[in-house]
């Protein structure tokens, strides 16, 4: 959620998540997934889990997803409390993917040095799933107990998201299943997972199938002549922020072309859409890109909703 100055209005996008997501609930979609970045100048969603408590109240089936959110910038006590909050609010549709990110305008945002993110990752991991359990325990030297608990039992899932190597190491040591964006690293996270004598869950999805965005559209050539500088802007500045980081899909581009490239944005035809689904296993949509306009999303999911969607079996 990002709302750049020539997008639609933060109060606009944050009223249209709700009721996307509500809208969403009733017609049989999985999963909302709610990121976080701080430190930017478009307001960019700082907050997954106070959206995620908006969205719980106005859904029931819904799973309500972090992925990601920047476990190293909370104390992680007070991730343990909201998050737990949340879960109960939702009755048990959480799941909480976490990254350490990436950016160090982000950890200087809160007084933080991005270089301890491996130590304050593992911290944080054990601190968590240890307040959970609700009893007390032994955090910073202190003896400390942690309620109320989440509606799940034993707790909600926690997903390490990252690509690197080490962070499927980490997530077979400290967390319940690894989200990488680069298809080989779960390879690694399924041997290290063997070697700890433990399962290794499936993805929490089929991301590497997805797109970065799937819209779909009667006239695909007039639908980009109003999402290209959406997803210009969402490529570009995902770019920029990533260029030290080589696992990212994202990367500067100056031609609007690139951005039809396969497995990227797709705008497709309900036909297209029904083949693109199929074949897919499933479809990823973005309605609010790079602060679009919410009436152009409502488009998108309710030409979805009336010639792809009883096309599919849901």
């Amino acid at each position: 959620m990002r709302a750049p100055d020539f997008g639609a209005p933060a109060p606009e996008l944050y009223r249209a998540a709700i009721e996307m997501s509500a809208w969403a609930d009733k017609r049989g979609f999985r999963d909302v997934n709610l990121l976080e970045h701080h430190a930017s100048n478009d307001g960019y969603l700082p907050s997954p889990l106070v959206l995620g408590a908006g969205i719980a109240a106005v859904t029931e089936n819904l799973r309500i997803r972090t992925n990601v959110a920047l476990l190293p910038l909370y104390h992680p006590l007070r991730f343990a409390e909201d998050a737990a909050v949340l879960d109960l609010i939702s009755n048990g549709r959480t799941l909480f993917t976490v990254g350490a990110g990436y950016r160090v305008e982000e950890y200087e945002q809160f007084g933080l040095d991005i270089t301890k993110r491996p130590s304050m990752m593992e911290e944080a991991l054990q601190a968590v799933k240890q307040a959970w359990t609700g009893e007390s325990f032994e955090f910073r030297g202190a003896t400390v107990r942690i309620l109320p608990r989440p509606a799940q039992n034993p707790s909600p899932p926690i997903y390490l998201g990252g690509s690197v190597p080490a962070t499927a190491v980490r997530a077979a040591q400290f967390a319940d299943g690894y989200e990488p964006l680069v298809p080989h690293l779960y390879d690694l996270y399924i041997a290290e997972c063997k070697k700890l004598g433990k399962a290794a869950p499936p993805p929490a999805d089929n991301r590497a199938r997805m797109v970065l965005f799937f819209h779909v559209a009667e006239d695909p050539e007039k639908a980009w002549a109003t999402i290209g500088k959406h997803a210009m802007y969402e490529m570009n500045d995902y770019g920029r922020w990533a260029a030290t980081n080589s696992a990212s899909p994202y990367s500067e581009i100056s031609n609007p072309d690139h951005l039809r490239a396969p497995g990227m944005y797709e705008v497709l035809t309900p036909d297209e859409a029904v083949q693109a689904i199929t074949q897919r296993g499933g479809a990823m949509f973005k309605p609010l890109m790079g602060g679009m306009p919410p009436a152009l999303g409502w488009e998108s999911l309710e030409l979805f909703e009336s010639k792809v969607l009883p096309r599919l079996g849901a």
